[in-house]
């Protein structure tokens, strides 16, 4: 069976936990996948991030943003993978899964995940740089994402 949450403190690929997930999904009409790269930092010269996360606490968040997300769509399958440790620009950090019958479905939940991720899952960021080290704070753009999930779900 394929798992639903992983965290990993090492690399993954995206394309074979894509692959596994829609074998374990062959009835969905549509599988939609989304995968986060690290990026420069906004100021440029990213050496690394640092990710660091709870163990228990974390896996707790993400099973219940994976659930409230399976309640809200009728998925077939939810898939969160994300990494924590150190981590180099260009390097895969997570990646999220929906399998559903319609692709409306899919995307939405998938959009869904991506969102209560960025602003909800425990993870704490560490940008470091030539000039030093500094913790990612929260965007307003990323809590205002939050807001339109506060309406009803839409049928496909």
């Amino acid at each position: 069976m394929a798992r639903d949450i992983c965290l990993l403190d090492g690399p993954f690929d995206p394309g074979a936990e894509l692959t596994a997930f829609t074998a374990a999904n062959p009835g969905a009409g549509g599988v939609v996948s989304f995968t986060g790269i690290v990026r420069d930092a906004d100021t440029g010269g990213l050496q690394h991030m640092e990710i660091e996360h709870y163990p228990g606490m974390t896996e707790a968040a993400l099973a219940d943003i994976r659930a409230r997300a399976c309640a809200r769509w009728p998925l077939s399958g939810a898939l969160i993978v994300h990494r924590h440790g150190i981590l180099r620009p260009g390097e895969v950090i997570m990646m999220v899964a929906t399998a559903a019958r319609h692709r409306a479905d899919a995307f939405a939940a998938a959009e869904y995940l991506m969102d209560y991720l960025k602003s909800r899952a425990p993870f704490w960021k560490k940008e470091v740089t030539g000039n030093g080290a500094a913790w990612v704070s929260a965007r307003d753009a990323d809590e205002d994402a939050l807001d339109r999930w506060d309406r009803p779900a839409q049928p496909a």
